[in-house]
């Protein structure tokens, strides 16, 4: 063993770096003159001495013996190194100060080099803040602010398209009679405190979908399934307060199969969709919890903001419609990327960016945060303009959510990981063609040497 007490494998190499440095250092190498001047010496003195020489020829190759070499251990050299005492060198003290610095300029310009990969160039940007705006643009002109007029609902244009169209697909009518139907009838659908043994503060036919779990469309699966298996009703009141309660008067409506229970909480969205008060936005439900805030005149809460948007028409028909600019943007930024792959010369299979992984796609992610900022910032600066709730775009603040923290993420931990991987693999190519040099040369000089490790 060693008698090196460091355990730190660097400080090892290091010490017999620093060696090897000093013994090749001390080596003293004549030039070739020098060398053919002494021969010359030394075969006078032979030729006066009366010794015979042999002929030389100087094409001929020295001859080799081919005998094994016999290479020390690791422990061997390193215990040598420490004897000459470089046991505390460092690897900085191995270079002139000429070779560190041409060494930090090579490592700035792989790292620029990485970023310029990575960064967007004024097309990007230019595609970047165009899908952010035509977003925002279709947000404000098409989409609208929802409100309650004698003829029923209506807001922009294409919102107003998309409700007629869920209108036609699932007509009101027969969504009643599905909704009568005992097929539909789930355990947690009460209308009113009538039935339940704990009072739900708020519940009543215009907020019950609001304060049920169950008919929220992504946690219904969850929590609406379980209710349903369960004969229960889980719910968060106006209040915030959380209940979940069997409900002892629905237990006909309990399924005792899970897919029976998972397609009975899809029949029963479905017969809930387009009726007058209609199923909250995903996730609406949680904003019940927000007890919290002091908005506007009458200084409300986050949660009776919420509530107050629901009450007026902000459902999940609405929902889809507002997630159209959030659409667009996602189709304007990648169809742009993917042309502009093409025309770098990707196929067409290989440019469609599916994913917005930096190291598969670089600058997508980027480009893509950077319109749905802009898209973000619109949406905000129509909010503040028309100081009405009902102007958010929910899916739009998700999705800038969703990017912000990838972004983040991004920034703060994938790239300089990434980066230094890149730097490293550049600097093991290059370290790796000067083992191949080493390697051809020490073949050259002797090629019938056998080394035994």
């Amino acid at each position: 063993m060693s008698r090196y007490e460091h355990s730190n494998g660097e400080k090892e190499i290091n010490a017999v770096l620093a060696h090897q440095d000093d013994q090749i250092k001390s080596i003293s190498f004549p030039s070739a003159e020098e060398i053919e001047g002494r021969i010359a010496s030394s075969e006078k003195l032979l030729a006066s001495l009366s010794y015979d020489l042999p002929q030389r020829n100087k094409g001929a190759k020295p001859v080799r013996t081919g005998q094994p070499l016999m290479p020390p251990t690791w422990n061997q050299i390193l215990d040598e190194a420490l004897q000459a005492g470089n046991g505390s060198a460092e690897l900085e003290d191995l270079f002139t100060e000429e070779e560190l610095q041409a060494n930090r300029e090579e490592i700035l310009a792989l790292n620029e080099q990485y970023n310029q990969i990575h960064r967007m160039d004024a097309v990007d940007v230019a595609i970047a803040a165009s899908a952010g705006f035509l977003a925002a643009a279709v947000d404000i002109l098409l989409v609208g602010i929802p409100q309650k007029t004698h003829d029923g609902l209506k807001t922009g244009p294409l919102s107003d398209y998309i409700r007629d169209y869920f209108d036609k697909r699932f007509p009101p009518n027969e969504m009643e009679r599905l909704a009568n139907s005992k097929v539909s009838k789930v355990p947690y659908d009460a209308q009113d405190n009538r039935n339940t043994a704990t009072r739900v503060e708020g519940l009543s036919a215009y907020y019950h979908r609001l304060l049920s779990l169950g008919h929220d469309p992504l946690l219904g699966f969850v929590f609406g399934v379980s209710d349903i298996l369960t004969g229960r009703m889980t719910t968060i009141d106006k209040n915030g307060k959380i209940v979940s309660q069997v409900m002892e008067c629905y237990t006909g409506r309990k399924e005792a199969d899970i897919f029976a229970a998972i397609a009975k909480q899809i029949i029963h969205l479905k017969s809930d969709i387009t009726t007058s008060m209609g199923l909250p936005a995903p996730l609406m439900e949680l904003f019940n919890l927000m007890q919290f805030g002091s908005i506007g005149e009458e200084e409300q809460t986050v949660a009776e903001i919420v509530q107050g948007m629901y009450f007026e028409g902000y459902d999940f028909i609405h929902f889809c419609s507002t997630s159209v600019p959030v659409a667009i943007v996602e189709v304007v930024v990648r169809l742009c990327y993917t042309i502009r792959k093409v025309k770098e010369g990707l196929t067409i299979k290989d440019a469609i960016p599916f994913s917005t992984e930096p190291s598969k796609n670089p600058k997508l992610a980027t480009m893509l945060f950077t319109a749905h900022c802009a898209a973000t910032a619109l949406n905000a600066g129509k909010l503040v303009f028309t100081e009405n709730p009902m102007a958010i775009n929910y899916p739009q603040w998700i999705a800038f959510a969703k990017y912000s923290y990838q972004q983040l993420k991004w920034v703060a931990i994938t790239k300089p990981a990434e980066r230094d991987w890149f730097v490293r693999k550049a600097t093991e190519g290059e370290l790796a063609d000067a083992y191949d040099d080493i390697d051809q040369l020490f073949g050259e000089m002797c090629p019938e040497t056998v080394v035994i490790g």
